[in-house]
């Protein structure tokens, strides 16, 4: 796949409008500000391919990227925004639940956790539905280098402990700054696409 061939598609509002799944789909799901559209940008070398928004919980929609025609990139809405209305949590979780189980062509999810503090009870409960829905995933741990190399050390130690569910080799470190690891998660994707 080349990476570099991405397009924004639409963004939808519902679950009613989501289009029929036709292509794999790769998932990217976190909370409010941990850097989802930063990763983006950077995995398909783009800086406005997804829009960096200045508020936290703005994004309310689910978008859609096409990358070289073979698959789909889902850009789901960051969760855990406190100052969100409680409809509009309420409709999030609504509209995730009947994503996630509308029977779509999901490959992998790539689950986002601030790499500075433990994941949160949210981003624990996203990963409880994905493994309990049956949906590989892995954990990116975003803005790496805003962490001392001692502290860096001792967070990604912490994160293995504390995610003692997932696979160490499935914890990956990563900075929009520095691109560390964007490879890796590229390469994850491919494999996973790849995967029949």
């Amino acid at each position: 796949m080349d990476f570099s061939n991405a397009r924004f598609e639409k963004a939808y509002g519902t679950f009613e409008q989501l289009p029929a799944s036709g292509m794999p789909e790769i998932v990217f799901s976190g909370r409010s500000n941990v850097g989802k559209s930063s990763l983006i940008n950077k995995i398909f070398g783009r800086k406005n391919l997804a829009r960096v928004s200045s508020v936290p919980g703005k994004t309310v929609t689910i978008n859609f990227y096409d990358v070289d025609s073979d698959a789909k990139i889902v850009d789901l809405p960051g969760y855990g925004y406190a100052k969100v209305a409680k409809s509009e949590k309420i409709r999030w979780a609504q509209m995730m639940e009947r994503y996630f189980n509308s029977g779509r062509n999901i490959k992998l999810a790539v689950q986002l956790v601030d790499m500075r503090r433990p994941a949160t009870e949210d981003d624990l409960m996203m990963m409880d539905f994905l493994k309990n829905a049956g949906i590989d995933y892995i954990v990116v741990m975003t803005k790496s280098d805003k962490l001392n190399r001692g502290e860096y050390k001792q967070r990604l130690e912490k994160s293995r402990e504390e995610l003692n569910f997932v696979n160490a080799e499935n914890i990956i470190p990563f900075s929009s700054q520095t691109g560390e690891n964007v490879d890796k998660i590229k390469a994850v994707i491919q494999s996973r696409l790849e995967a029949k």
